[in-house]
C-alpha cells in the first residue's frame, strides 16, 4: 500500500492571511506540520500551495512542495491536482492522506491509526473522531459532530448536537450518551478521491456546509476511528497567541 500525504496550504485566508508562514517559537507553522507528518513514515509528503512564498519556505527547510491552481473549492480538490501532477510523472499512490495545514502538533501515531482502517478492503474514506466532554463544545456549531454505526461507519455529520436525547434537558445530555467531535483528517483510496471530487454539491452539504455529507449522500462510506488526541487547530491570530502562551508556560515549568 503506497501512501501519499498532502498538506494543502493557502496563503490567502479571510481570518488569518499568511497563516502557513506564521512563526511558532522559531519555526513556521507549515514547517511544524510537515516535520510531524514525515514522522508517520509515509511514502511521500507534499505541501500543496498556490503561493510562491510558501513554496520557497518549504523548500528552504528541505521539504517537498508543489504549486497548484489558485482557485479550488476545497482541500480535497487541491489534493487531486497534486495526485494528477504526480501521476503524469509516473508516480502513483494507493492511498492519499489530506492533512490540515494548521495543526502544528499533529501526532504521527494518529496518521498511522487512520491508515489502519484501510486494512479493510471495503474502506473508501477514513477519518477520526474524538469524545466530547464539554457542554460548550457540544452545542458549538463550529464543532462538527459525527455519529457512527456498526463497523465504524459514519452515519451523519452535523453542526448540531447529535444524537438528540429525548425527554432529557440538554444540560444533562453528556451524562446520558457519548458524543463525538469530528477531527478533520481524511484519507482516501485514490480511485475514490478522483470520483468524489467530481460529485455535484448535495442538499445536505449545502445546508450544513460540510463537504463530507456530499460523499455520504452519494453512497460512499466513511470509516471512523476514535482517537484520544483532539489536536490543536489554528484558525485565527488569537488562536496562535494562545498556543504560543501555552508553549511558553509549559517550557517555564
Amino acid at each position: 500500500m503506497k501512501v501519499l500525504g498532502i498538506i494543502p496550504a493557502r496563503f490567502a485566508s479571510s481570518r488569518f492571511p499568511g497563516k502557513p508562514l506564521a512563526d511558532i517559537c522559531g519555526k513556521s507553522m507549515i514547517r511544524r506540520v510537515y516535520e510531524q507528518v514525515v514522522q508517520a513514515s509515509l511514502d511521500k509528503v507534499v505541501v500543496a500551495t498556490d503561493d510562491e512564498r510558501i513554496l520557497d519556505r518549504v523548500k528552504g527547510f528541505g521539504g517537498e512542495a508543489m504549486l497548484t491552481l489558485g482557485r479550488h473549492p476545497n482541500g480535497t480538490s487541491r489534493c487531486l491536482e497534486i495526485v494528477s501532477q504526480l501521476e503524469e510523472k509516473g508516480d502513483d499512490y494507493d492511498i492519499v492522506v489530506n492533512i490540515q495545514g494548521d495543526e502544528p502538533f499533529i501526532r504521527p501515531a494518529h496518521i498511522r491509526q487512520l491508515l489502519g482502517l484501510f486494512r479493510d478492503k471495503k474502506t473508501d474514506i477514513a477519518t477520526l473522531a474524538h469524545p466530547i466532554s464539554e457542554q460548550e463544545e457540544l452545542f458549538n456549531p463550529n464543532t462538527v459532530k459525527v455519529v457512527s454505526g456498526c463497523g465504524k461507519k459514519a452515519l451523519y455529520f452535523s453542526r448540531q448536537a447529535i444524537p438528540y436525547v429525548r425527554d432529557i434537558p440538554p444540560e444533562l445530555w453528556l451524562q446520558q450518551t457519548g458524543f463525538f467531535k469530528h477531527i478533520g483528517l481524511y484519507a482516501y483510496r485514490t480511485p475514490v478521491l478522483k470520483k468524489i471530487v467530481q460529485l455535484p454539491s448535495g442538499k445536505l452539504e449545502n445546508v450544513e456546509k460540510l463537504e463530507q455529507l456530499r460523499w455520504l449522500e452519494n453512497g460512499y462510506t466513511i470509516s471512523i476511528e476514535t482517537t484520544d488526541y483532539e489536536g490543536i487547530g489554528i484558525d485565527t491570530p488569537e488562536d496562535l497567541k494562545k498556543l504560543i502562551n501555552k508553549i511558553c508556560n509549559e517550557q517555564a515549568q
